[in-house]
């Protein structure tokens, strides 16, 4: 990737935060610890790495993305939004209000979402179906889904590790947003991932870390999982819970849902506008 072109999404990725910020503080809820440590993710998959557009959205051979980690809805919306499905002040201004279509988890009557999601560990084994069945069907879309670090205490989402390592499914790539904390904790107190990379492996995956917080190291991490062909990809992507919210909100567990008070808000957005000068 060029030095230009990261440096243009990671401004973007910062700006996106804004929204998520404006539409938390209207709506009074939200995720937004989460929401901050997956925008990069995010950034990287719709506008470097995915065929899928508003152009596209119905093409059968289009790239397909499942929002496993539903409760960041929030940073999934304002990327959706910049992309051109819907309005973004409309998702600002209605977003978790009363008859809004932006409800506080992936709504599928949306343009742009496949599945709703929210239940933790249903998406990497709908997309284990998504990604096998493009291959039956002979389809080049690849599949790709997002995953929580706490997330990974389901079963059902070992299961679908196990699947997808038997199936052989290269045209799937997963991504776990290992931020290292979840609602109660830190993921080591709960249910420990110190040998997340080895497990998986175990299952017949490719396995890779990167820098979740740097476009760079994504988009990287994206196009080599590109070239596996016979298994599926796991991308760890290291992040920091909150970032490029500054230290009232970076690795503090008590933002996994969080709504900023006036003097927290110009904190955060005191941060961002730092993080956009140092790019």
């Amino acid at each position: 990737m060029e030095k230009e072109r990261a440096r243009e999404l990671s401004i973007k990725a910062m700006d996106l935060r804004r929204v998520v910020l404006e539409m938390i503080m209207k709506s009074g809820g939200g995720h937004i610890g989460g929401d901050f440590s997956v925008m990069e993710t995010l950034v990287t998959l719709y506008f470097e790495i995915m065929n899928i557009s508003p152009e596209n959205k119905d093409d059968p051979d289009r790239d397909y993305f499942i929002m496993s980690k539903g409760h960041s809805v929030e940073s999934y919306y304002a990327v959706l939004a910049d992309k051109g499905f819907f309005d973004t002040k409309e998702l600002i201004d209605t977003f978790s209000q009363f008859g809004s279509k932006f409800i506080g988890h992936p709504n599928n009557e949306i343009d742009g979402i496949e599945m709703n999601s929210g239940s933790l560990g249903h998406g990497l084994p709908v997309s284990v179906g998504m990604a096998l069945a493009c291959r039956m069907d002979k389809r080049p879309g690849r599949v790709y889904t997002v995953m929580g670090d706490g997330e990974l205490a389901e079963g059902s989402v070992w299961e679908g590790f196990m699947a997808a390592g038997h199936y052989k499914l290269g045209n799937l790539c997963a991504v776990v947003d290992r931020n290292h904390l979840q609602i109660s904790g830190t993921t080591e107190e709960v249910m420990t991932h110190e040998k997340l990379h080895s497990q998986v492996e175990s299952f017949d995956w490719n396995v890779m870390e990167a820098n979740g917080n740097s476009i760079e190291e994504m988009a990287d991490a994206f196009n080599k999982a590109k070239t596996v062909t016979d298994r599926p990809t796991l991308i760890i992507a290291n992040t920091i819970k909150g970032f490029g919210g500054g230290d009232v909100m970076e690795n503090n567990v008590g933002w996994h849902h969080h709504v900023p008070n006036d003097e927290e808000y110009a904190q955060i957005v005191s941060a961002i506008n730092r993080r956009k000068e140092a790019i």
